[in-house]
């Protein structure tokens, strides 16, 4: 008795809980998926590699720069000297210094190299592009993470909000069958059968309400809130696109699947490296020029005086460079490169292939759940009725605790079956549109 009391206890704190959380601000999808967008750790990462590919493509990373550098030095040399000529007296010097300062500005620049730095900067475009996609990818495959969570989080609310009834429903139970049992109308054993009842439909509230919590835990994840803030609600309304509409969707997916829109990029960039390889077969030009400063001072010697040089300048030069024979590195670069790029074209056809059986099987799911759903909404308005016709029999007299029991199990096994068929039908829904490329596109 003391156990089933404490129970009740806590079930209504969380009842009250409930009813606070109400006053409190609904999270919606929109909100859920903008925090995730600028929070998410994933995405963060993402559009950094984005922001590296950018930074790859730029014309500083091109190689259509020149390159020009500073060089500058000091030289200083302390000698002893012996001088011995073949007639007169030997000379010996010492501590005899000389010093050296040069100073110089060079620019070189590849004026030609085969075309290998103007395909490879086309390449570096493809690469920016692919990136873009790559975190695209990221941001769908985050976006159906956190549209899971969510719609998981409404479907527990609203069991939650379904247990509530059948507890309230119990608990009006157990007083009447107090009160038959006070005034000789029944025996203890239909108290007890009650009180039974609402322990379980407690247990059922409470385990609910934890596995609420946990997943509230678990969208504050995806979003980086703080993991204990489980005082919000969600949207609990699910809409389905027209069937019209997602049929136009299937009929573009090849062309807008972000899988296949990935290997298009990957076949332009293997196509552009047999280029590069290409290359190798050309020559090379360059051209640089500089200018000079030097400065020299040297000592005096037996034979000549002291003397300071100072000399200034530019120059400048072309050069060409051509392996006319390079060992057949090129050769087997060229030959390497076309194979990569035909592997590139097999995977292409290979995902394709699979992107549009898991269409088909994504497609046959969610028609499925559809008719799932709309098979439950007819099983919950026959059980309503059936519930509603019971309790008025219960009521009466008519029928036993147990009889009611089960129309009252049966009407929250189809609630909760309808809540679970409802947000399995959009899952499956989000599910398709990534594979047709038009998970960011669609409004929720």
């Amino acid at each position: 008795m003391g156990r089933s009391v404490n129970l009740i206890l806590v079930v209504a704190i969380f009842c009250m809980g409930s009813m606070v959380a109400q006053e409190e601000n609904v999270l919606t999808k929109e909100e859920a998926i903008a925090l995730a967008l600028e929070r998410n750790y994933g995405i963060k990462m993402a559009n950094n590699d984005v922001e590296i590919s950018e930074n790859n493509q730029g014309i500083l990373n091109s190689g259509y720069l020149p390159s020009v550098t500073g060089r500058a030095g000091a030289g200083y040399d302390l000698n002893n000297r012996l001088t011995e000529p073949e007639e007169g007296e030997p000379l010996d010097q010492q501590g005899i210094e000389s010093n050296s300062y040069n100073a110089s500005i060079n620019l070189d620049y590849t004026l030609f190299d085969g075309l290998g730095r103007f395909y490879n900067y086309k390449s570096l475009k493809e690469q920016y592009d692919l990136s873009k996609l790559q975190a695209r990818e990221t941001i769908e495959n985050t976006m159906l993470q956190l549209l899971t969570v969510y719609y998981e989080i409404a479907r527990l609310s609203e069991n939650v909000e379904v247990l509530i009834d059948v507890l309230e429903t119990s608990k009006e139970r157990v007083t009447r069958a107090q009160y038959q049992f006070d005034y000789g109308q029944s025996n203890n054993l239909a108290v007890l059968n009650a009180r039974v009842d609402v322990n379980n439909d407690s247990v059922n509230l409470l385990q609910t309400r934890q596995q609420l919590d946990n997943t509230k835990r678990d969208l504050n994840v995806l979003v980086d809130r703080q993991i204990m803030n489980k005082d919000f609600e969600v949207d609990t309304t699910v809409t389905f696109i027209p069937k019209l509409q997602l049929e136009a969707y299937i009929d573009e997916a090849e062309a807008n699947n972000v899988s296949l829109l990935q290997l298009d990029k990957n076949l332009a960039i293997t196509e552009y490296d047999i280029k590069i390889s290409k290359s190798g077969y050309l020559p090379t030009i360059d051209l640089n020029g500089s200018y000079g400063w030097n400065f020299n001072r040297s000592a005096a010697t037996a034979f000549f005086p002291g003397s300071r040089q100072t000399t200034d300048g530019i120059s400048g030069g072309v050069s060409l460079t051509w392996d006319l024979f390079d060992g057949g590195t090129t050769s087997v670069q060229i030959q390497n490169a076309k194979i990569t790029h035909e592997n590139q074209e097999l995977q292409k056809k290979q995902v394709a292939l699979g992107i549009r059986r898991d269409i088909a099987n994504a497609l046959g799911n969610y028609e499925n759940r559809l008719y799932i759903l709309r098979v439950q909404e007819e099983n919950v308005a026959t059980n309503q009725d059936n519930f509603e016709r019971s309790q008025e029999q219960f009521n009466l007299g008519r029928i036993t605790s147990i009889e009611f029991r089960q129309a009252q199990v049966n009407l929250l096994d189809a609630r909760t079956s309808l809540n679970l068929a409802k947000y399995d039908a959009k899952i499956a829904e989000l599910e398709l549109l990534q594979l047709t490329g038009q998970l960011l596109n669609i409004e929720l």
